[in-house]
């Protein structure tokens, strides 16, 4: 009897240890799961933390296989829209209400983490070999290394992928100190969806807002100055000026110390239907711009902004621009 009862307890224990999935097992089947549909589309939600307050917007995302995409950036609750579009002609990062287009010489997302694009996630996982995997009776949590070198400051990501489903749940961005900067949080993945060439054509998503406004032309107005809110000791405004040129109005900020800049803001002019850039797309949260190794650019409230600096990275070149807000504080 208690031979037959050791049988059966060592072979429970068998049966239990061949059902429990290894880390390997897991991130198998999720990245087969996850890129080999032909196409997707989904929603979620993102949580931007790294500024003076948390701010929220709702993210819709296409792909279709191999290369197309289309990912729509909008405030919650707001009608103000980017998106960044990647197609058989290139990258671009187009805003409707503006009437601007943006056109990237970029291999974007490659070689990125993007945590809204469930793709580059199944990369992030299979590139970290120190990846961490604990679970419980619902999900598979991953704690692993992001791949934006670009954004240093946020080294680590974790990713929850449901148990029946396979797909994930959330993705938090983390700081060195683990703590959540950026957070998703899908609402609804469909996989096996596809959309046709024609539909990622970026006329498509400006041409209603070109119509509106087709005879308008931007008139330079009085406005209000935008200063950057980051907190750098050794770093100071010294000089402000304004430059009229061609009936424009343009203002430049100098700043001086260890971490020297210049900041220049105007209104923006949408005299041409698509703008050639230089650099990468970047995500500054509240808007999309355009990163390079000295300089960063974008659009908000009307205005184009750029900020130039031989001494900052990439990373204080994000910080700076996420901190850029509408101030009498100099």
């Amino acid at each position: 009897m208690k031979l037959r009862l050791l049988v059966v307890v060592v072979c429970c224990l068998f049966l239990a240890a061949c059902g429990k999935a290894t880390k390997d097992e897991v991130i198998e089947d999720v990245n087969k799961k996850w890129n080999d549909a032909k196409g997707y589309e989904l929603s979620a939600s993102m949580e931007v933390r790294t500024g003076a307050e948390p701010r929220v917007y709702d993210v819709k995302v296409w792909h279709t296989k191999p290369d197309f995409y289309r990912v729509a950036v909008n405030p919650k609750g707001e009608s103000e829209q980017q998106l960044i579009v990647r197609n058989e002609e290139g990258v671009f990062v187009v805003t409707p209400s503006l009437r601007k287009t943006h056109k990237f010489q970029s291999e974007w997302p490659k070689q990125n983490s993007q945590a809204y694009i469930i793709g580059a996630l199944a990369e992030d996982l299979v590139a970290d070999s120190k990846a961490v995997m604990t679970e419980d009776d619902a999900s598979y949590t991953f704690e692993v290394a992001t791949r934006n070198v670009d954004q240093t400051a946020l080294p680590v990501q974790q990713i929850v992928v449901d148990k029946k489903t396979m797909l994930p749940t959330k993705v938090s961005v983390m700081d060195e100190s683990l703590q959540e900067q950026v957070v998703i949080t899908f609402a609804d993945i469909k996989l096996g969806v596809q959309h046709t060439a024609e539909e990622y054509a970026v006329e498509k998503f400006s041409e209603k807002e070109e119509k509106k406004a087709a005879s308008a032309e931007v008139v330079d107005t009085e406005f209000s100055v935008y200063y950057p809110t980051i907190d750098w000791a050794h770093t100071k405004l010294t000089d402000e000026f304004e430059v009229q040129e061609d009936g424009n109005t343009r203002v430049i900020l100098t700043f001086e110390g260890e971490k020297p800049f210049t900041l220049m803001q105007q209104p923006i002019q949408s005299d041409e239907t698509i703008l050639p850039v230089s650099g990468d797309p970047a995500d500054l949260g509240y808007t999309i711009g355009a990163i390079t190794d000295n300089s960063i650019q974008w659009d908000k409230d009307g205005m184009t902004f750029f900020i130039a600096s031989t001494k900052l990275t990439k990373d204080e070149l994000l910080e700076v621009a996420a901190s850029v807000q509408e101030s009498s504080i100099k």
